[in-house]
């Protein structure tokens, strides 16, 4: 399954690679510029050990207290876009049924102008819904992106007290990740994850009474705008 968010993804490899390049003995200078803590990291990069660890770093944000409060924010911040483009698809499939249904009563004429209209509804609804999805990825990425500015020293740092030589991003299973298979003893994310709730002081999301305690999970992503199919074939966002 391809990620959904490369960009933060490539950001996160950029970050971990600097460690590597400190515990080689590289100047301060390769290191990424972006959290205040760039110094401390590269200071304890360096006291890193040869053990090879892996973390899910997708997993890890979404199971943030932080990244669950900021994405359940954008979910409801979503939800206008949802109904607008509901309702959109729900023109375009009554327009569809009245072909359906009552074409062969319609004049030559009538029939080519609710044909027309249908196509140019159409049209509109996907370019809609295009444009709905690449909104909601965006936010996404953003909100992952400013998290995971913050987490990287905390994985640098973790994995140069524990001796961690080599962090290994799992967010995509192989082969379109790195990992072939990891056991979970070499997985840091939970560690990270808790960590990085203490570093930030945002409390966890308040759960309903009947609701089972938080694991560690990923929490619920948002799903970018667009629930409904267009009848052409074009997807809905993920």
């Amino acid at each position: 399954m391809k990620s959904k968010f490369a960009p933060f993804l490539l950001a996160t490899m950029v970050a971990l690679s600097a460690a590597a390049l400190a515990q080689a003995g590289t100047s301060d200078s390769a290191l990424p510029a972006a959290p205040s803590a760039a110094g401390t990291t590269a200071d304890t990069a360096a006291t890193g050990g040869n053990k090879v660890g892996t973390i899910n770093i997708e997993q890890a944000i979404f199971a943030s207290n932080e990244g669950q409060r900021d994405f359940e924010a954008l979910s409801k911040k979503l939800e206008p876009k949802q109904s607008e483009l509901k309702n959109q698809n729900d023109e375009v499939e009554n327009l569809k049924k009245q072909l359906n249904t009552g074409g062969d009563k319609l004049s030559e004429d009538a029939r080519q102008t609710l044909l027309k209209q249908i196509e140019q509804k159409q049209k509109s609804l996907e370019r809609s819904v295009q444009d709905a999805r690449d909104d909601a990825q965006n936010q996404q990425n953003e909100i992952a992106q400013r998290i995971l500015q913050k987490m990287a020293p905390i994985i640098v740092k973790y994995a140069g007290d524990k001796g961690f030589g080599v962090i290994m991003d799992t967010s995509n299973p192989w082969p379109q990740g790195p990992v072939l298979w990891a056991g979970p003893s070499v997985d840091i994310t939970k560690a990270i994850v808790d960590a990085y709730n203490v570093q930030s002081g945002v409390p966890a999301p308040a759960r309903p009474a009947t609701s089972k305690p938080a694991t560690g999970t990923p929490a619920t992503r948002p799903a970018a705008p667009a629930t409904t199919r267009p009848s052409t074939g074009t997807q809905p966002p993920k």
